[in-house]
């Protein structure tokens, strides 16, 4: 057991049902400060465009961009409108309190540790908050979709996390999730060991149904030490 790999959000960040459209509405409110029903069919279409590329992302594994979501949307990228659209999401982003200790003691152990996450966000958003919450400096690699040409469950994605971390043997490694679909199969359909923390309410429109099961499942991400210890003394 030379590596764990986590999903980010609803597994690194508790999960949080958000309101996609208001957070649109955010961006579109900047882009048409003195015209409501412009800002809100910029933010309907903004919302269509990013769901037609998450389903995209489910059948074909395809990744992408916010800047491709705004393209098809016909939005302008502003950097004012993108600071607006972000604050919206920051409650959502809150590290979980057992993630420092957790990866404390995985490096303890010399394992490394990283994150694979299907995310359209760019990487420095992520490690913005990574690093506001103390724990970027403990992974060994962050991995984020939005610079990959492939989504979870493609195995390349998997892979990509895998060379990131420096390990070459999907089955030295254990990959930590909350989507049966995008994380258990992706996981298991590559080789590695996979653990689901069962908590995310996952939409019935992103929900894939799959036959793979989990090496593990645990109520909290400190429940991952002992199962990690347990396997590695076999």
């Amino acid at each position: 057991m030379r590596a764990v790999i986590f999903d980010w959000g609803g597994t690194l960040t508790p999960w949080l049902t958000m309101d996609h459209l208001a957070i649109w509405r955010s961006y579109a409110d900047v882009v048409h400060p003195d015209d409501p029903l412009r800002a809100a069919e910029l933010a309907s279409a903004l919302l269509t465009a990013e769901n037609a590329a998450w389903d995209v992302a489910r059948v074909e594994h395809r990744a992408f961009t916010l800047g491709q979501v705004l393209a098809a949307a016909e939005a302008p990228e502003l950097a004012e409108a993108l600071a607006a659209f972000w604050l919206s999401w920051q409650p959502a982003t809150h590290t979980d309190p057992d993630v420092a200790p957790l990866l404390t003691a995985l490096r303890e152990r010399d394992i490394r540790v990283g994150v694979l996450s299907s995310t359209a966000w760019p990487a420095a958003w992520h490690e913005e908050v990574l690093r506001r919450d103390g724990v970027l400096d403990l992974f060994d690699a962050c991995v984020w979709s939005s610079d990959l040409p492939w989504t979870k469950p493609h195995p390349e994605a998997f892979r990509a996390a895998m060379a990131a971390v420096g390990v070459t043997d999907p089955a030295d490694c254990v990959y930590v999730g909350d989507r049966p679909y995008d994380d258990i199969s992706g996981a298991k359909g590559v080789g590695m060991r996979a653990v689901l923390v069962p908590h995310s309410t996952i939409p019935a429109e992103q929900q894939v149904p799959v036959d793979a099961r989990p090496d593990a499942v645990i109520q909290r991400l400190a429940d991952l030490l002992p199962v990690v210890d347990g396997w590695r003394s076999r």
